[in-house]
C-alpha cells in the first residue's frame, strides 16, 4: 500500500522588491515614490557609509548627501547595467570614501599649518632670544666703562633693588656721593648705549 503522494513543497513565492520601481518613478521626479524609496533603503545605505567614515553624526550627513545625489541621478539609472540597489549603494560609498578623504586632507593641512605656525614661533624665539644675549652683552660692556663705585651703586640698586640708603650703608659711602655716582653711572651708560637723552 502506498502512502498519500508526497509533493516537493514549493518555496513561497518570492516578492520582488519595490525598489526598481520606486527608483524609476523617482526618476520621473514622484516625490511620494522618493518618500517610500527612502524607508527601503535610508538603513541599509547608512550602514554602507558607516562601515567607511566610522562616525555615526559624519554617516548621518553623507547619508543625506547620498539621497539628495539619488533624487538628482534617478532619472539616469539605466536597470540594463545593474540592481537599483547596487548602482545606490556604489553612489554611497563612493560619497563615503570621499567624506574621509576630505576629511583626512582637512586634518592634514591643519597640522601643516600648525607646524608652520610653530617654526614661525620657534623663529621669534630663537630672535627674541638672541637679540637679549645681545642687549645683556652690550650692558655688560657699558658698565665695565664705569668707575668701580659707580658699577656697584649701579650695580646694586637697578640689579640687586636696593634703595639709595640701602646701598649707602651697604658701602659704607655718604648718600650724597652714592646719589652723585648713581647719576654720573647713569649718564655714561646712556651715552655708551647710545639711547638718547
Amino acid at each position: 500500500m502506498t502512502g498519500p503522494e508526497t509533493r516537493p513543497e514549493q518555496a513561497p513565492p518570492r516578492a520582488t522588491s519595490p525598489v526598481p520601481d520606486l527608483l524609476a518613478r523617482v526618476g520621473r521626479g514622484d516625490q511620494e515614490a522618493f518618500s517610500r524609496l527612502y524607508d527601503h533603503i535610508a538603513a541599509p545605505l547608512y550602514g554602507v557609509v558607516l562601515r567607511v567614515v566610522r562616525d555615526p553624526s559624519q554617516a548621518e550627513e553623507v547619508l543625506q548627501e547620498v539621497l539628495l545625489e539619488i533624487w538628482r541621478l534617478a532619472p539616469r539609472y539605466e536597470a540594463g547595467r545593474g540592481s537599483a540597489m547596487a548602482w545606490m549603494t556604489t553612489i554611497a560609498h563612493r560619497r563615503a570614501v570621499d567624506r574621509v578623504r576630505s576629511e583626512q586632507a582637512s586634518s592634514e593641512r591643519d597640522v601643516a599649518a600648525g607646524h608652520r605656525a610653530m617654526a614661525g614661533q620657534d623663529y621669534d624665539v630663537v630672535i627674541e632670544t638672541v637679540a637679549g644675549k645681545l642687549e645683556r652683552e652690550r650692558v655688560r660692556r657699558c658698565l665695565d666703562t664705569l668707575t668701580e663705585l659707580q658699577r656697584q651703586v649701579v650695580t646694586m640698586s637697578y640689579y640687586g633693588g636696593y634703595s639709595y640708603p640701602e646701598v649707602a650703608s651697604l658701602l659704607t659711602t655718604p648718600l650724597g656721593t652714592v646719589k652723585t655716582r648713581m647719576r654720573d653711572g647713569l649718564i655714561r651708560l646712556r651715552d655708551c648705549l647710545g639711547v638718547e637723552a
